[in-house]
């Protein structure tokens, strides 16, 4: 598909906007590379469709980690830190899922971690001037929780700098969903929906895992907060993944609104008594 079909059978699906990724693999990775005249056309497609891109994933630093004891793989992946943060820019995306792990594929030691916090430290820096959020989101491992997030979250103090949180990985990673919400209270930057079961990370339809949905939607609808949803689905090369993406967008807005209306009447409940 092309960009503007994307965004188009995205619009058909439902969805207010998109999220664009750079995934671990090259030729994800080699988005960031595009050039003007690339740039333009996915504008352009932008303006087209009236569907716009609001965030970007980096996943890409799984296989390129920020806290390699390789120092190669180190500047490899603080090139594209850097390079996405100006490709964000460029296209008006306002904000950058960074990964939650230090090195995804390795062992995490004091060494690693010190050399995570560095290179998060300059990406921060760089992002902040370009006015470009960037999104901490706790993976399946090394930064798997909410509360283990909010550590870098009050280390760097800034408000360029929050939480992205994946409901999924908190159920795949054994922990209790409400309370890690809790401890994100006041810095959720956006919210990542995909259903999950002990185990199994993909791949597992809306409704159909562990996640308790209705429970955390509840939880947040609660805390009066509002961020953007994005929901993940892993549908490989499934002839139906439009219809699944729109079923799925359809099942994340009636718990939404199931949520609100529940807490709107808590709400009221006290006052109807007191009258």
């Amino acid at each position: 598909m092309s960009w503007e079909e994307r965004l188009q059978a995205a619009r058909e699906a439902g969805y207010d906007f998109v999220e664009l990724s750079i995934d671990e693999s090259d030729r994800r990775i080699g988005r960031l590379q595009w050039n003007i005249r690339q740039k333009r056309a996915l504008r352009k497609a932008v303006d087209r469709t009236g569907m716009r891109i609001q965030s970007l994933s980096l996943s890409a630093h799984r296989r390129f980690p920020l806290g390699s004891p390789t120092a190669q793989v180190r500047e490899q992946a603080l090139d594209l830190f850097f390079k996405a943060i100006d490709f964000a820019a460029d296209l008006g995306i306002r904000l950058i899922l960074v990964c939650g792990a230090d090195n995804y594929y390795g062992e995490s030691t004091s060494e690693t971690r010190s050399r995570y916090l560095e290179n998060l430290a300059k990406g921060l820096h760089k992002a902040s001037g370009a006015g470009v959020m960037l999104g901490l989101e706790n993976w399946d491992i090394q930064v798997n929780s909410l509360s283990k997030a909010m550590t870098y979250i009050d280390h760097f103090n800034s408000p360029w700098f929050q939480l992205y949180v994946d409901l999924g990985n908190l159920v795949y990673a054994g922990f209790d969903v409400l309370a890690e919400l809790e401890h994100a209270r006041g810095h959720i930057a956006a919210l990542h929906v995909k259903d999950t079961l002990p185990g199994n990370l993909r791949s597992v339809p809306l409704g159909r895992g562990a996640v308790p949905f209705r429970k955390a939607f509840e939880h947040l609808a609660a805390q009066e907060v509002n961020f953007p949803t994005v929901i993940e689905l892993w549908t490989g090369e499934d002839p139906q993944a439009l219809a699944a993406a729109a079923q799925a967008n359809r099942f994340v807005r009636d718990e939404v609104v199931r949520a609100r209306k529940k807490t709107l009447a808590d709400q009221a409940r006290p006052e109807e008594q007191s009258s």
